[in-house]
């Protein structure tokens, strides 16, 4: 791999693209460490040495923002208000027709969307940024905090709509060097940049852990950790490559002297169909009854239920509610994501059809079959690498963004093999060997 690495930089094309996508990624990171203006970034500081690990309800979005939330940074939204834009237009394609239109109507009405999903990202930044303004004002941003209510020290509507403009100027500042990592270098901006957010807290949680440990200094719990990360590396890496192959064959047709079709091909179908979208969706819908009763400062039986039961990652009830949160969503988004019975029309209409079963409504029966029995491991899946910060909250004391858990694995090895590929295809349109031999 190592050796493809350097035939890929000493090829002169390939060489600028990485050294753009480099480039990006460095003016990414510098972005989450700008404080924006009417932030007392002193307190914000000495209020993060205050909470530590525990990050509470913000934990995921000061994940996939890089840390940059709780330092309330010119990119303090990060990449969530572009993933979130995107899920709900994906949703919103299965029930609003002309969106169902724009999809099928190819590159055009692809492009369509996404300036849809742009102007999205825009609204749901400028909400979400007036949401964590509101928070830090309030001091529930940082609860454990004594000078949590000194974080804006000037409230006024100035102040905060300027706090706002600027942090949904940088949303969508990192929405356009996404799209430049897209445009001009190896492709996947957008993963790429949710990459680098996730990859950048590795380092200090990996430490943290080392300082807590109390077996040689904490270098076993250290290495025990780096164990337990990399066989859970090898562990989604099998599982996201891992397909059922449907085989399909194409009817051979006589069109004036030339004969088109008769070739055979298949329908790859993931066991992990729905990647990493139900951890998203689990997490997220688990996060609401917390947030009401945190923002409503409510003492009644049903808010201390919560406080008691859904607030804690270690509780069973919290467990077993992630547990089949994430299964229940996993089934969901291969519902709406994958259409067995638009899968058989395009068969039927070109000729094609799956061996030992009739074209037409036996075809999708058989489709919705299988990818429901395959759908099962996968879900299960999902659900058990989710639980590892669990695990390791009870095992090593750690944070519940613990560095190898369900999500960030899932995240950096899915984004990892879908860059792996890309390189390699454009090594192989060069004859070059590639990574893999």
């Amino acid at each position: 791999m190592l050796t493809a690495f350097a035939r890929a930089f000493r090829t002169p094309d390939l060489r600028k693209k990485l050294l753009f996508t480099l480039a990006i990624m460095v003016l990414f990171r510098l972005g989450a460490h700008i404080p924006i203006p009417g932030v007392d970034y002193q307190v914000v500081n000495s209020c993060i040495k205050a909470v530590g690990g525990n990050q509470g309800l913000f934990g995921l979005v000061n994940l996939f923002s890089g840390g940059a939330l709780l330092q309330l940074t010119i990119f303090a939204l990060g990449i969530m208000p572009y993933i979130t834009a995107s899920i709900i237009l994906q949703l919103l394609t299965v029930v609003i027709p002309r969106l169902e239109a724009l999809k099928k109507e190819g590159q055009a009405g692809q492009t369509k969307i996404t300036q849809y999903t742009r102007y999205l990202t825009v609204a749901l930044a400028v909400l979400q940024g007036t949401g964590l303004v509101a928070t830090a004002r309030s001091g529930s941003l940082f609860q454990q905090c004594p000078d949590r209510f000194n974080i804006v020290p000037d409230q006024s509507i100035f102040t905060t709509i300027t706090m706002v403009i600027t942090m949904t100027a940088g949303t969508a500042l990192i929405m356009w060097l996404g799209e430049l990592i897209t445009d001009r270098g190896i492709g996947n901006g957008m993963s790429i940049l949710m990459f680098l957010s996730i990859a950048a807290g590795f380092p200090g949680a990996l430490w943290a852990i080392k300082k807590s440990g109390n077996i040689a200094d904490g270098w076993v719990e250290f290495g025990a950790v780096i164990m337990v990360g990399l066989a859970m590396v090898a562990l989604v890496v099998f599982v996201e490559q891992a397909q059922r192959r449907i085989p399909v064959q194409y009817a051979k047709r006589m069109i004036g002297r030339r004969s088109y079709g008769g070739t055979s091909t298949y329908i790859p179908l993931k066991v992990n169909q729905a990647g990493v979208i139900p951890v998203i969706f689990a997490s997220s819908l688990l996060y609401i009854p917390s947030l009401v009763v945190q923002f409503s400062g409510s003492t009644s039986t049903w808010a201390n239920w919560v406080r008691d039961n859904l607030v804690k990652g270690d509780h069973p009830i919290y467990i077993t509610a992630y547990f089949l949160l994430i299964v229940f969503f996993a089934f969901f988004y291969v519902a709406i994501s994958f259409n067995p019975e638009e899968v058989a029309d395009n068969m039927k209409k070109y000729g094609g059809f799956i061996p030992g079963i009739r074209a037409g409504r036996p075809t999708a029966e058989y489709l919705s079959y299988v990818l429901n029995r395959i759908t099962w491991p996968g879900a299960m899946y999902l659900g058990l690498i989710a639980l590892v910060p669990t695990v390791a909250l009870v095992l090593f004391n750690a944070n519940q963004n613990f560095p190898f858990g369900g999500t960030s694995i899932l995240i950096i090895v899915g984004v990892g093999l879908e860059t792996v590929k890309q390189i390699e295809s454009q090594l192989q349109q060069r004859n070059y060997e590639g990574f893999l031999r």
